[in-house]
């Protein structure tokens, strides 16, 4: 059985390996490993992709947010630097069985859940993005705003009133920006893959003119500025917790960067383009970020952390339009990659015969409305609170992922086993649940996310903002002792005949 999909590749039909005998209840074509002639990314590609997740008004604002944190400009960029090298390498591991076998993340998941199992876990993946894509949406809705109100003064008066926490102005906006996305993805992934392609670069440029225009106006001496008062304790230890946050703001791509993965030619095109994306992009952006938001407290008496705010109150109205216009686009692209293609494959796998990854996007754009997820981000350190919180969600399912497959599989599975709901097939465990995922999801995401919560509203110290890294150190080894107190997670000796696809 075999087939080709049109949903996440550049080319028009990708050649997917044959998988005899696999249920339809767990294969479609959109779900189905890609063949080695499919896999044509190379690192540029993946370059350009983590230039769209990097380059986002989210982004910027979280970024942004660090500085409220207590420490300087300069403690910021050296903890950004940090998170963003782990981040780095923790890709390159989520990313490697992707790469190997040619699936996406929810086909990954049935290694370590079981082939129903795998539901769960896709499921919180696709809560989590169907959130953020509806977040991502309203950001770039206010720049939508700011152009409406610079080419129509009148439309003020729409600011006012509304309902559920959007004036008329923000709802005509959001609606705007929300189906403006969806007609980009029901026309296609190559024109998504070339939107993609334009978004990166284009945001660079505004922020590089940003940057250049701050520094014209204060120099370099606003790197030394703290944006909020000094807290107590040592600053190596708060810088920690920044480079924490960070890499808690990457979780979600943590889980299913595999959706991208599959399609690398090699894996050396895989961890080069995650280097130029990652470390090096990321910190060319956080630079930037550091001097435009350190800048504008001397330019304009107080920290502006929104840039479309910035670019609004410069008052030049070709600047506010060349802005908005850019960082609208910048986010429909972060909001396509991180956001928007892994609960349309999360969805797709609940019912593989119904729903393909289309008709999972419809769905993704939907659920977006109804969330509001504007509430989310109704204060100024919402984001960092909201980051901190669900990646201690996701913490233990990456956790126990990779143990899973490193350290219990060894890199092997057998490929037919992922379609397959044979009860002697390795991956069946009992009716397609893995008891010792399941206990060890459970148990390490009850610890990470209650320290997160705690943390974050100042119970205990020093804690929520490792909810990540806890829930994910804790999923592993309380898998690694579920699966040897269990013998569940093993797998046969035929494992060791598998081939790669």
């Amino acid at each position: 059985m075999s087939g080709h999909s049109t949903s996440t590749s550049a080319a028009a039909t990708p050649p997917m390996v044959a998988v005899p005998g696999a249920d339809p209840r767990l294969f479609n074509d959109d779900l189905a490993p890609v063949a080695a002639a499919g896999r044509h990314w190379g690192y540029f590609d993946i370059f350009a992709m983590w230039m769209s997740d990097v380059h986002s008004v989210g982004g910027y604002t979280f970024a942004a947010s660090l500085f409220f944190l207590g420490l300087t400009g300069w403690q910021v960029l050296v903890s950004m630097a940090i998170g963003i090298t782990a981040v780095y390498f923790l890709m390159n591991l989520i990313g490697r069985p992707s790469q190997k076998y040619g699936v996406p993340y929810p086909v990954v998941a049935r290694m370590s859940f079981g082939v129903m199992g795998a539901n769960l876990a896709a499921i919180v993946r696709g809560i989590v993005g169907i959130v953020w894509y509806g977040v991502q949406t309203y950001f770039a809705s206010k720049a939508v705003e700011v152009l409406v109100i610079t080419l129509m003064p009148g439309a003020e008066a729409l600011r006012h009133g509304g309902m559920v926490g959007l004036s008329p102005l923000g709802w005509g906006s959001f609606l705007f920006m929300w189906l403006f996305q969806l007609l980009i993805f029901l026309n296609g992934m190559e024109t998504i893959r070339k939107f993609i392609d334009f978004c990166g670069p284009a945001v660079y440029v505004v922020m590089f003119a940003l940057a250049i225009w701050i520094v014209s106006q204060t120099g370099l001496s606003s790197l030394s500025l703290q944006l909020a008062p000094p807290v107590a304790g040592s600053s190596i230890g708060h810088m920690a917790n920044a480079a924490m946050l960070i890499v808690a703001y990457f979780a979600a791509l943590l889980l299913n960067f595999g959706d991208f993965s599959r399609f690398a030619k090699d894996e050396r095109a895989m961890k080069l383009g995650n280097l130029l994306g990652l470390p090096l992009n990321f910190m060319v952006f956080a630079i930037i970020t550091v001097i435009v938001t350190s800048g504008t407290v001397k330019v304009f008496g107080e920290a502006v952390m929104d840039p479309v705010r910035i670019v609004e109150r410069i008052g030049n109205p070709f600047v506010v339009i060349v802005g908005s216009l850019t960082f609208i686009v910048a986010t429909m692209g972060i909001n396509i990659v991180a956001n928007f293609v892994s609960p349309a494959y999360d969805i797709a796998n609940l019912n593989p015969q119904r729903i393909s990854f289309r008709i999972g996007g419809l769905i993704t754009s939907i659920l977006s409305v109804l969330v509001c997820p504007w509430l989310f981000v109704s204060s100024s350190q919402a984001i960092t609170i909201f980051v901190s919180i669900f990646g201690a969600v996701l913490g233990p399912m990456f956790g126990i992922i990779v143990s899973d497959y490193y350290l219990v599989k060894r890199q092997h599975i057998v490929m037919e086993d992922l379609y397959t709901m044979s009860p002697s097939a390795s991956l069946h465990f009992q009716r397609g649940w893995n008891k010792a995922a399941l206990f060890a999801l459970g148990a390490a995401g009850v610890v990470s996310i209650g320290l997160s919560l705690l943390g974050s509203f100042g119970v205990i110290l020093n804690v929520g903002d490792w909810g990540w890294l806890i829930g994910a150190s804790l999923g592993g080894l309380f898998y690694l002792a579920a699966t040897r107190s269990m013998g569940e997670g093993r797998l046969g000796k035929s494992v060791l005949m598998s081939t790669k696809p």
